[in-house]
């Protein structure tokens, strides 16, 4: 296959190099992504004030220009609760009630926000997503995670959704668990499900447990009548995704400019940590540039297409990984198979009841919390295991990008602590090893006669120069015999020099001059040397040869000018002590 095709279609490039051990997964991973497809896009059309046809357009669509275009083999596209109710406060209000005209308007945001979101991916800015730490990804994988078993526990028990996020609903909930306000039936079904998912893991990780619990669910409440007694999903609405564009103005494009920036980022956010930590799990490694382009092409195609805005699915995306989905086939059948089922057989999802749904997710993604990795950072990096369960902690409270931006933050700020305090030590000679090492790891190490050598680890910047000037200076006033006449800074570490810091190094040097110390700048880098002329304190190091290439060229040019010093000064005094030699007059 064509390279440059193959980058810009992956999922071309999957099927050319598809394996026929991967089709049995990838069909069953698709027929219970198919149950799982009919009420979320259906209810979260409902949320984000639409007809829940549309939730079924949003789903087929991007599924199947995903599978095209996406670099992720196993990510779920489709609705999200995190958007649904951004796109209804968007929408809703310029609709002037008018069902025709909010499905227009839904479909007009998808495409302003895919066509951002492509500008986004050709301009490189899936940089952003590098500042999404492993530590992160982990803690917002178990904060989904709780985020979504939270979510399920209404359908399990068969009581009202409460409104709110699921952290919000949960005294509702319990409150009407103590009251016993429970479907019986829905409870019985939901347990006996994730009962039975967990007991056929254990006889054999192959059988293909999700699917077979949703098919027997379905025709138990058919065969015993209990479709009155439990929520079911309901039949499917009749019709195939088709344009609904008419009737828009040009005041459209310019009232859903600002929220449609708001969605993208969530949606951009939400689904490159999603997509990059199945593809930790995975061992492969997703492009955020590629990732961000084709959830771009995925909006525009379903704005096209009767359908809205959508990401990465944190719900559906950990079930068909568990149910051993492989490629993106998965993902087709899913969309194919609900296809069949909007014209054919609409009729079977009556008795599809919302409890066998919920048991499912809720077994899918219990596996997907990370407690060994969190355990893990908790003895080998505490403070990334503080951001961790700080991720986890947002996202359960605060929302999906909520929990994200705090842990970025908190990220953020321990960067700059760390930039601003980097490590510095003095270095010396250790015996029986060559070069100059760190005396605070090696105190059998000594220090030069009148020479300090210092070493910060760390970029210069405005934020750490204070804190350099200090430590340079300390060295420099430590009492030693001889005292010091150089200080030497070991600047390999040093990758770049801001002004302030420059600066900071030109006083330095002033105030070590008036003191008798010379500074000598040894292993400074090229593109350091660069930003120190540029900012006008590096000719006074160029011009009177204190840059030295190594730190033991430095000492050694300095120990050898003493030497010849001390040598000059030697033979001097002995000719004051002896005088010419006298000869008697002839």
């Amino acid at each position: 296959m064509n390279p440059r095709l193959a980058r810009w279609l992956p999922g071309l490039q999957t099927a050319g190099r598809y394996r026929l051990p991967w089709l049995r997964h990838d069909l069953l991973a698709g027929a219970t992504l198919t149950a799982l497809l009919i009420p979320a896009g259906m209810g979260y059309a409902q949320v984000a004030g639409l007809p829940p046809v549309t939730g079924l357009y949003a789903s087929i669509v991007p599924l199947l220009v995903y599978a095209v275009v996406g670099p992720s083999r196993i990510l779920v596209l489709g609705p999200d609760s995190s958007l649904a109710p951004m796109i209804a406060a968007a929408i809703v209000p310029l609709s002037a009630g008018s069902p025709q005209r909010v499905v227009a308007l839904a479909g007009l945001l998808a495409i302003i926000i895919g066509a951002l979101m492509l500008l986004g991916g050709l301009m490189r800015l899936g940089f952003l997503a590098d500042f999404l730490s492993k530590p992160i990804r982990i803690g917002y994988l178990n904060g989904i995670v709780i985020v979504i078993m939270l979510s399920q526990l209404p359908n399990l028990l068969g009581v009202d959704d409460p409104s709110g996020s699921p952290l919000s609903a949960l005294p509702a909930t319990l409150a009407n668990l103590r009251a016993g306000h429970i479907a019986w039936a829905a409870l019985t079904i939901g347990l006996a499900s994730i009962a039975a998912m967990i007991l056929l893991r254990l006889i054999a990780k192959t059988i293909p447990s999700a699917f077979l619990v949703i098919g027997l669910a379905t025709v138990a409440v058919a065969a015993l009548g209990l479709q009155s007694a439990v929520d079911v999903v309901g039949a499917l609405p009749f019709g195939l995704p088709h344009p609904t564009l008419s009737g828009l103005l040009p005041s459209d494009l310019v009232e859903l400019a600002v929220p449609a920036m708001g969605i993208a980022l969530i949606a951009f956010a939400d689904t490159s940590i999603l997509s990059r930590t199945f593809a930790a799990r995975t061992g492969s490694h997703v492009s955020s540039n590629r990732e961000m382009i084709a959830v771009g092409v995925a909006n525009v195609s379903t704005g096209l297409f009767g359908g809205f805005p959508v990401s990465g699915s944190s719900s559906r995306t950990p079930v068909v990984q568990s149910v051993g989905g492989r490629t993106q086939l998965s993902s087709v059948v899913g969309a194919l198979l609900l296809i069949v089922f909007i014209l054919l057989a609409p009729g079977v999802t009556a008795y599809l009841p919302e409890a066998a749904l919920a048991a499912v997710v809720i077994a899918a993604t219990a596996t997907m919390f990370s407690a060994r990795d969190v355990l893990r950072l908790v003895r080998r990096s505490p403070i990334e295991a503080l951001l961790s369960l700080a991720t986890t902690a947002g996202v359960v409270a605060f929302g999906v990008l909520e929990g994200v931006a705090i842990a970025v933050g908190l990220s953020l700020l321990a960067f700059i602590n760390q930039t601003r305090r980097p490590y510095r030590t003095e270095l010396g000679l250790v015996p029986g090893v060559r070069g100059y090492h760190d005396l605070t790891r090696h105190p059998e190490g000594r220090r030069l006669p009148g020479i300090a050598i210092a070493r910060f680890d760390a970029p210069l910047i405005f934020a750490n120069s204070g804190l350099f000037t200090a430590f340079v200076q300390e060295l420099a006033d430590r009492p030693r015999d001889p005292p010091v006449h150089t200080l030497i800074l070991a600047a390999e570490p040093v990758t770049r020099v801001d002004i302030t810091a420059a600066d900071a190094i030109a006083a330095l040097d002033d105030e070590l001059t008036q003191q008798g110390v010379r500074l000598v700048l040894a292993e400074a880098r090229g593109p350091m040397k660069d930003q120190l002329i540029r900012f006008g304190a590096g000719e006074r190091f160029e011009e009177t040869g204190r840059f030295a290439p190594t730190v033991g060229a430095a000492v050694d040019a300095i120990t050898g000018s003493l030497r010849t010093d001390i040598a000059e000064e030697h033979e001097a005094g002995s000719d004051q002590e002896t005088g010419p030699t006298q000869h008697p007059p002839k």
